[in-house]
């Protein structure tokens, strides 16, 4: 039945103004993904003047982003150099790998329980793309992430995938190694094996392969480390 004060609270509902935007949330949102984007290059110095400037939005917002990002290990003051973006040291990056490989592992345990066909399908043909673009780094960087988010989604678990978003977006601090020393090829076999654990409905195996494809990018980064920064000598007599 109809009531006759209903088309006027639709109306009052109607006029209503739209709700506040949340500056301070956007802010973040924008910074966070310049970060994950490169954009913002791990060790570069940053303002709150300048963040403003670029996002184009006062210092307030800016400053409440800046403390959350702080909190998250996205940001950081350096003595003498103020603000900066991140820039993992090698104790960092150990730490990042085995929570990845902990984090991911119960993601692929899940995803094999829970993974819908469609969801298995669209991994399948990401990995199935793979090789076309051993050549190109850029576009292989942009599946694998594409590839891992499918799979964080496919576990079905809202409160580890926060886990995992926020794991994946430090890791964004790192440069992608797919296209150095083959890593590429070692990779696109791990990801079969993963998708073919996930296809049996294999949740050990999921975990296993998944777990193995963590720890082989953690030794090809830590390699990566010590050919370009290199590592400090050890004490006389130090086995």
């Amino acid at each position: 039945m109809f009531h006759p004060d209903a088309g006027l609270r639709y109306i009052r509902t109607m006029d209503l103004p739209p709700p506040p935007r949340d500056l301070g949330q956007e802010a973040y949102g924008r910074i966070r993904a310049a970060i994950r984007e490169g954009a913002l290059a791990p060790g570069i110095r940053l303002t709150e003047t300048d963040l403003a400037a670029r996002f184009g939005v006062s210092r307030t917002p800016v400053r409440q982003a800046i403390a959350r990002l702080e909190a998250e290990g996205l940001l950081t003051h350096e003595a003498r150099r103020g603000l900066t973006v991140t820039q993992p040291d090698h104790q960092q990056v150990v730490e990042l790998y085995v929570m990845r490989e902990v984090l991911e592992g119960a993601a692929a345990r899940l995803a094999a329980q829970h993974a819908s066909p469609t969801e298995i399908g669209a991994m399948a043909e990401l990995v199935a793309g793979e090789p076309a673009l051993f050549d190109d780094a850029r576009a292989l960087a942009e599946t694998n992430q594409r590839l891992h988010g499918l799979l964080y989604l496919a576990a079905h678990n809202r409160y580890l995938l926060r886990s995992l978003e926020q794991i994946s977006a430090t890791m964004a601090l790192l440069p992608s190694l797919l296209t150095v020393a083959g890593r590429a090829e070692q990779a696109h076999a791990e990801h079969l094996a993963i998708l073919a654990a996930l296809r049996a409905r294999d949740g050990d195996a999921a975990e296993a392969a998944s777990r193995a494809h963590a720890q082989a990018a953690q030794r090809h980064r830590l390699a990566w480390l010590v050919r370009t920064v290199g590592v400090p000598f050890a004490a006389p007599g130090a086995d």
